[in-house]
């Protein structure tokens, strides 16, 4: 408990929790759906976004959310219309976004970027405002879900069911993939753009083994979420280890660990 005395500590522990309450939600679409590879095609090319902001002075979180929301409808639109193609579209976006933004953060005039607190997160260094910010992003987020909770329900285990009873798949598609740019900005501070993948998987994963439902999904995936963003802080702050990459230690651990336990009874 002494490490709540600090305000960065208690800044990093609300932040992870809020990124655990998305992570919990929106990772159990994620998985449920099956776009995880796009999960991650968004994830590295709202790089760019980052490099954008530096290079043109403006504040980090806004930019990058702007930015992430444009490769995310991108990447939606190029799935849902050509679909054969769009694995090879995802991954010249995911490659396009890095390297825009290495390239911007280079040509960024007299400020010296840690491309580590990117890479790897700085939830260490997420300040007040930016609380606020993810808090407002995770309401939007959590009341979208609960407003459309139906047809995530009905499209994520039977998409052609889904059309066929009149559901607006491809609109609800749009407002996921939306949606899990929102996340991963949010995701982005805590664990960063390597392993954002990781805590949007590995809760989900393991939920979906213990559970029969997906409102159950997504509460057992974001209590595990919330256990692992606590777990990774206090074992960085005791071995003086980066954080980030203490989170997803403790959850790859907790998932392996997953395997040797009873699953679900059918």
């Amino acid at each position: 408990m002494d490490i709540l005395h600090f305000e960065f500590m208690r800044n990093a522990l609300m932040a992870g929790l809020l990124a655990s309450l998305i992570c919990g939600i929106i990772g159990t679409l994620v998985v449920v759906n099956r776009i995880v590879f796009i999960s991650g095609g968004i994830a590295h090319a709202s790089y760019g976004g980052v490099g954008l902001a530096f290079f043109l002075g403006l504040p980090v979180l806004p930019v990058t959310t702007a930015f992430t929301l444009c490769a995310a409808l991108t990447m939606a639109l190029v799935t849902l219309r050509a679909r054969e193609r769009a694995d090879t579209v995802i991954g010249v976006i995911w490659a396009a976004g890095m390297a825009l933004g290495i390239i911007l953060l280079d040509l960024t005039p007299g400020y010296n970027v840690d491309l580590m607190s990117y890479l790897f997160g700085s939830i260490l260094a997420v300040p007040r405002s930016d609380l606020w910010i993810m808090a407002g992003l995770a309401c939007v987020v959590t009341g979208l879900v609960l407003t459309f909770y139906r047809g995530f329900l009905v499209m994520g285990f039977d998409e052609e069911f889904a059309r066929s009873r009149g559901v607006p798949v491809d609109m609800l598609y749009f407002l996921l993939i939306s949606m899990v740019g929102l996340s991963v900005v949010m995701i982005i501070r805590v664990v960063g753009l390597i392993l954002v993948i990781a805590l949007l998987t590995i809760p989900p994963f393991i939920a979906e083994r213990r559970t029969r439902s997906l409102g159950s999904m997504m509460l057992l995936s974001t209590l595990l979420s919330g256990f692992f963003s606590v777990s990774g802080l206090a074992l960085s702050y005791l071995a003086d280890i980066t954080s980030g990459a203490s989170i997803i230690a403790v959850a790859s651990v907790c998932f392996f660990i997953s395997f040797l336990l009873p699953q679900k009874q059918a």
